[in-house]
């Protein structure tokens, strides 16, 4: 795989690492960046390698709740430009969508583009998106949406329209609720409790966190217990009961949740855009293939 300057660049963003040390990395790995990434954080050459990769698309996150805080459900609807996801009638689509997922019980977005986009019309919610694509003149989609069905009750939060947050709360009250949420939106735990991370999450770090701490040329006793200390490190960082509380960071959310005798049963997070990759447009490029086309016709 060509070895590109915006592929570096990309690299030396999520690094912080020289350009010379990018494009070697790059090469070792074929053009993998992801790899490229791991494997200078295991040689110490990253200094700050970003987990999240640019984000391309704009829109909305939209959630819809029951009056009895029992059932609520969150979606993510995508335009292009920010101009657009301002727009009254994009809004009132992407409103409309949160509400029908809250009132129907479809499994995916496939089976949700068929149903009405109102309750008791014929118009599906993918006829719906198609008109409003040609009445505004930018593409749009329904990217993914989630339901919750509380075992306790469900409080959210959305920060601007761009991050929403959903938590299944057993115990506790409203103003607890909402500040979970909002602590979720700001530090994005991966899960409620060191069990619930996923094996190769914990293995990749694991693996990267030996390979560091071998750098340091300590005896293996040592290294080992270098390991195990930066491991429960990553668990209080990616753990939400492991997390300073974000009003209050002297305390852990799991200690805040002991003191109030209440438990989360689950959450939910969704970013506008987030893992999805943006087209960068090289605008010289595009230039001179416009000349190019023009002297050949």
């Amino acid at each position: 795989m060509a070895i590109t300057a915006s592929l570096v660049k990309e690299l030396r963003e999520r690094t912080g690492a020289g350009m010379m040390e990018c494009k070697k990395a790059l090469t070792e790995t074929d053009g993998d960046i992801e790899a490229a990434i791991d494997n200078m954080r295991k040689s110490g050459q990253a200094r700050a390698a970003k987990k999240a990769g640019r984000t391309a698309a704009d829109g909305v996150i939209i959630i819809a709740g029951s009056a009895d805080g029992a059932r609520a459900a969150m979606v993510e609807v995508n335009c292009e430009t920010d101009f657009v996801a301002k727009d009254e009638n994009f809004k009132s689509f992407a409103e409309a969508v949160g509400d029908r997922i809250l009132d129907s019980d479809v499994g995916d977005v496939a089976a949700l583009m068929d149903q009405p986009l109102h309750q008791g019309e014929d118009t599906t919610i993918e006829e719906a998106r198609q008109a409003l694509v040609s009445k505004i003149g930018e593409n749009m989609n329904v990217r993914r949406f989630a339901r919750v069905a509380a075992q306790g009750r469900v409080y959210s939060y959305r920060h601007g329209v761009r991050i929403g947050v959903m938590v299944d709360l057993a115990g506790g009250d409203e103003a607890l609720g909402r500040d979970l949420a909002m602590h979720i939106a700001a530090s994005n735990p991966v899960c409620v409790s060191e069990d619930q991370v996923p094996a190769e999450v914990l293995n990749k770090e694991r693996e990267i966190t030996e390979a560091q701490a071998k750098e340091s040329g300590k005896p293996d006793n040592i290294v080992e217990k270098m390991v195990e200390g930066r491991m429960r490190k990553y668990l209080g960082e990616i753990t939400l009961l492991g997390q300073p509380f974000v009003k209050d960071p002297d305390t852990k959310v799991g200690k805040l949740l002991e003191q109030q005798g209440a438990t989360v049963n689950g959450f939910t997070r969704f970013e506008v855009g987030e893992g999805i990759e943006k087209k960068v447009e090289d605008f010289r490029e595009e230039v001179m293939a416009q000349a190019a086309a023009a002297r050949a016709e």
